[in-house]
């Protein structure tokens, strides 16, 4: 900026100021302003008081008034009505008749078109809601005509399933399980009406379409098969077709439509699906299913994961991959809906219904499920998706597979069996055997029994190899503590060390012989943990005094909760989980008795005597069922410990250690690499000992 441009930018700025100055009104000409301000104030205010004494109200325009005629005129059925928030408003013989309900006040339509009113607030409130009314018409465009409509439910149903379809958001409403029964009804509902509700979200350039606004027209097929139809502008359709596959808990649901691409512009690729469900409580359980509910997700592909939301608390996700099926899922039953393509990104929303709300002993878990689809408005058929609404049966699950030849559902992983080892035995194993035995018996209680026996029978070889270990250890006992008296002292550690690892390559004992065989039935312990609480086939099944193998054997409750453990422990004592707790405390008296180590160490003793009191609170709440397998477990191994006792005597078992003490032994590599380490950590040791004389 040069000098000549600035000065002239002074010289304006000055003209400007100069101007502004001269021209600022005076203080007489500012009280006179005032004053016709203050009186023209006065006359607004004196004529609104003179309205509201007059009863004078805000009114409908002339295009309004119009707007609403037209909508009207143009509604799908005669008699067809505008319902939408409590405006209720039809064509009679021509004019608009109707009532707006605002409140608990109901205002007719003709004191809405009056200038006066007795009640001016309710007839404003009317008038509003007729303008919002106008507003969700105008918004919906070419399917306003179906925002009006009476809500009926078109039933489908075969031998196992009953579900209900609402023409209000063409949704499935209500589904009925057959067969199932809960602990105060004597069928299944998976979700009633108002507990469950989805909607697509269609859009074009300007405008978005959500269906759960809508009412569909029903059209029944057949026995199995419903359309839901929106009848469009420009001859368009649009609708949902349900088909109940016969003798299954399926449903499939089709996107179906025509000359959709007349509202629908075909750069519109994706629709936007939103479900929401109230997970209802079936269980008497309330706790324990609590903790098995939640949403399950599987990724799309042949190695698509399954994943699931927090259990214990709330919990929100954001998914960016592709998503085969998703589901709200309960302990023993499950809504899934699975995609013919593929769900694009998913937002889910898990919250624990709050205890001091009126909806807690009603229901566990509040989801909500955002996702994408994806869309062509020229196609028939966009989009189809199944339904599975029904129990988390193993067998059945992994049958449903077939509803997709090109990957597996992985639909059993709605079953929670554990980690992958233990959900390996649990399906190899456990469950083939549990479903085999089901078809010679039909006690529960008995299979358990045979299950467990069958499972002691083949770890019988490792629980011998447990009780000889113990016996060589005890045997070795007063040798190892001889040894222990010769070289107490710290810088003897290694050469006790070398003579306690001969005293047992002598003898043929091993120190970890006793663990690894409890460590190999560990899995197995494990797997049946995870199995019992998660097996629908115990549910409602009675044994001896339990009414339900599924839950916990209450025989004594109480209304006052302990302190620090009464979400584990319950407020009830489970009589087959006490059975456990003093079966388990008797087998640790016999395990410890014979144990040489127990004199020595009277604090494990009393940490292993603890043990069983910390099974009896956490095992307290769970399945009876799971409690009655460990109870019988743990007499069979009682009796496997005095039978072993019978039949394999201490002199046998030293005669054993003789022999094998007598026989000549081969330093294994790993002995050998032992023993070497061991020469090189005393040179060292020595060395130390031979620098400290010389200092």
């Amino acid at each position: 900026m040069d000098k000549n441009t600035l000065i002239g930018m002074l010289l304006m700025g000055v003209v400007i100021f100069g101007f502004m100055w001269l021209q600022q009104p005076s203080e007489a000409e500012l009280a006179t302003r005032q004053r016709q301000m203050d009186s023209i104030a006065a006359v607004q205010q004196a004529e609104q008081q003179r309205d509201i004494l007059q009863g004078a109200v805000d009114t409908l325009s002339t295009s309004e008034l119009s707007h609403l005629q037209s909508v009207l005129e143009n509604l799908p059925a005669e008699g067809a009505v505008i319902n939408n928030e409590g405006v209720i408003l039809a064509l009679k013989d021509g004019q608009i008749d109707g009532t707006i309900t605002v409140g608990d006040t109901t205002v007719q339509w003709d004191e809405v078109m009056a200038r006066t009113s007795q009640n001016p607030a309710a007839h404003n409130l009317a008038v509003q809601a007729v303008q919002r009314a106008l507003d969700v018409y105008a918004k919906n465009g070419s399917f306003a005509a179906s925002l009006s409509g009476t809500e009926e439910l078109v039933t489908l149903e075969n031998d196992s399933l009953k579900v209900e379809l609402s023409t209000k958001g063409g949704i499935i409403a209500r589904a009925t399980l057959k067969g199932y029964k809960t602990w105060k009804s004597p069928q299944v509902v998976l979700f009633d009406k108002g507990d469950n509700d989805y909607s697509f979200t269609l859009s074009n350039n300007t405008q978005r379409f959500e269906t759960k606004n809508f009412f569909f027209t029903p059209k029944k097929l057949n026995d199995s098969t419903v359309v839901m139809n929106l009848e469009l502008e420009g001859g368009a359709q649009w609708g949902l077709k349900y088909t109940l596959v016969p003798g299954s808990y399926m449903v499939k649901m089709e996107m179906v439509q025509q000359h959709m691409n007349r509202i629908i512009p075909l750069n519109i690729n994706l629709v936007d699906l939103d479900w929401h469900q109230k997970i209802s409580r079936h269980e008497f359980g309330k706790q324990f299913e609590e903790r098995n509910s939640g949403i399950y997700y599987k990724f799309a592909g042949k190695g698509g994961d399954v994943k699931y939301t927090s259990e214990s608390g709330n919990d929100e996700k954001e998914i960016k991959d592709m998503l085969k099926w998703v589901s709200a899922k309960n302990q023993f039953f499950s809504t899934v809906l699975i995609a013919d393509s593929v769900m694009s990104t998913a937002k889910l929303t898990s919250q624990v219904i709050s205890n001091d709300t009126p909806d807690y002993e009603t229901y566990l878990k509040d989801v909500n499920i955002h996702t994408m689809i994806p869309y062509s408005s020229d196609k028939p058929v966009p989009a189809s998706f199944y339904f599975y609404l029904g129990p988390n049966r193993y067998y059945m699950l992994s049958a449903y597979d077939k509803y997709s030849p090109n990957e597996d559902l992985k639909l059993t992983h709605l079953i929670p069996l554990g980690w992958k080892l233990f959900r390996w035995i649990n399906t190899g194993v456990i469950i083939p055997v549990f479903h085999w035995l089901g078809k010679f018996m039909s006690n529960y209680g008995l299979i358990i029994l045979v299950l467990t026996i069958l499972i002691k029978l083949v770890l019988a070889p490792l629980t011998y190899k447990t009780y000889i270990s113990q016996a060589k250890m005890r045997i070795l006992a007063p040798d190892i503590a001889k040894i222990n008296e010769k070289y107490p002292n710290q810088e003897d550690a290694l050469k006790k060390q070398q003579k306690t690892m001969e005293l047992y390559r002598q003898a043929g004992a091993n120190p970890m012989g006793g663990c690894l065989p409890m460590m190999l039935q560990m899995p197995i312990l494990i797997a049946m943990f995870t199995f019992f609480p998660s097996s629908i086939e115990l549910r409602g099944q009675s044994f001896l005094w339990a009414n339900d193998l599924s839950a916990p054997d209450k025989i004594v409750e109480w209304a006052t909760h302990i302190p620090f453990i009464s979400n584990t422990f319950g407020n009830h004592i489970s009589l087959f989980c006490l059975l456990m707790t003093v079966t388990n405390i008797a087998y640790t008296y016999i395990t410890t008795k014979s144990q040489p180590s127990s004199q020595s160490m009277p604090g494990m003793k009393w940490m292993m005597y603890l043990m069983p009191l910390m099974f009896l609170v956490f095992f307290n709440n769970y399945a009876s069922g799971l409690s009655y397998y460990y109870f019988i477990s743990l007499l069979i191994t009682i009796l496997q410990t005095y039978s072993c006792r019978l039949f394999v005597t201490e002199d046998k078992v030293r005669a054993t250690m003789a022999a094998n003490a007598a026989k000549p032994k081969k330093k294994s590599k790993w002995m050998q690499r032992l023993e070497e380490a061991q020469k090189q950590q005393q040179a060292l040791q020595r060395q130390q000992a031979n620098q400290r004389r010389k200092r």
